[in-house]
């Protein structure tokens, strides 16, 4: 593991994120019941005031602990060095939930180093469930250690997944539910993959999977799953990555079953 960079404040950097993490939900939780102003991305991808709001809070806070750091976040934008650290921040994973006032949305926060998760905090306001992970040090909700399933066969668990904003992408994805039912107990749609991952990693799912998300989506995921025990991987059963075309992650067992199952799927065919 990459030593950590320490903030400007002398905290560690595990310290700083949790604490910008628990402030940008306090904000989400106050700012719930309120009207929001919702302004149209693309076909289902949608952005609040608030998602703008939080990330700026969140950006000017991490830019203060660490100003040689740079940020990429999911309304700002910003690049993505190849090398060196990097912040990547999602103020509002679920807002399609949060602005039809359905209770299930997150703060992302991750620390990269040249492409790699060193830190990924997954915070849900709601459910005053954080989810997070230093590599190397394993995966915790509300600092307890947290691992995946231990159950080996994909007929005893659910199956979580959330539709791409590609339209053939969903289409492709709800086909996967009907070539693997009946082989498994159901299957859950949450509208948050960061929460996604994170039931996976703490063992309340066997396999989560989605078509495409940005690296602000996956980006602490992909640390918490894997310190969790987990496996991660594209499509094409590829170690994932921040830009990965798709993303399958389950117990090393279940994933295995998951990638023999879908074999020839639609869904399992690059950029489809």
């Amino acid at each position: 593991m990459k030593s950590l960079p320490i903030s400007i404040s002398k905290r560690t950097a595990i310290d700083v994120a949790l604490e910008i993490a628990g402030y940008a939900g306090s904000v989400l939780e106050e700012r719930f019941t309120e009207s929001k102003i919702v302004t149209v991305k693309g076909r289902g991808n949608i952005v609040t005031q608030v998602d703008i709001e939080v990330e700026t809070v969140v950006k000017t806070m991490l830019e203060r602990e660490y100003p040689n750091i740079p940020v990429l976040g999911e309304e700002s934008g910003g690049d993505m060095p190849k090398e060196g650290w990097l912040w990547i921040v999602d103020p509002l994973d679920g807002t399609r939930n949060f602005a039809s006032n359905v209770p299930h949305f997150s703060t992302v926060l991750a620390l990269t180093y040249s492409g790699e998760v060193q830190i990924g905090i997954t915070h849900d306001p709601m459910r005053k469930e954080t989810f997070h992970a230093v590599r190397g040090s394993g995966a915790f909700l509300n600092g307890q250690r947290i691992l995946v399933s231990d159950e080996d066969k994909l007929a005893d668990g659910i199956l979580g997944l959330d539709l791409s904003y590609e339209d053939q992408g969903g289409a492709n994805s709800l086909e996967i539910i009907t070539r693997l039912w009946p082989g498994m107990q159901t299957a859950r749609i949450f509208g948050s993959a960061a929460l996604g991952l994170s039931y996976l990693a703490a063992g309340r799912l066997h396999v989560f999977f989605h078509h495409k998300l940005e690296p602000w989506d996956q980006a602490s995921g992909l640390l918490i799953v894997e310190e969790a025990g987990g496996v991660v991987t594209d499509r094409m059963g590829n170690p994932a990555g921040l830009i990965s075309d798709g993303i399958i992650a389950a117990s090393p067992q279940a994933h295995s079953e998951f990638m023999k199952l879908t074999e020839g799927s639609p869904w399992r065919e690059t950029n489809t």
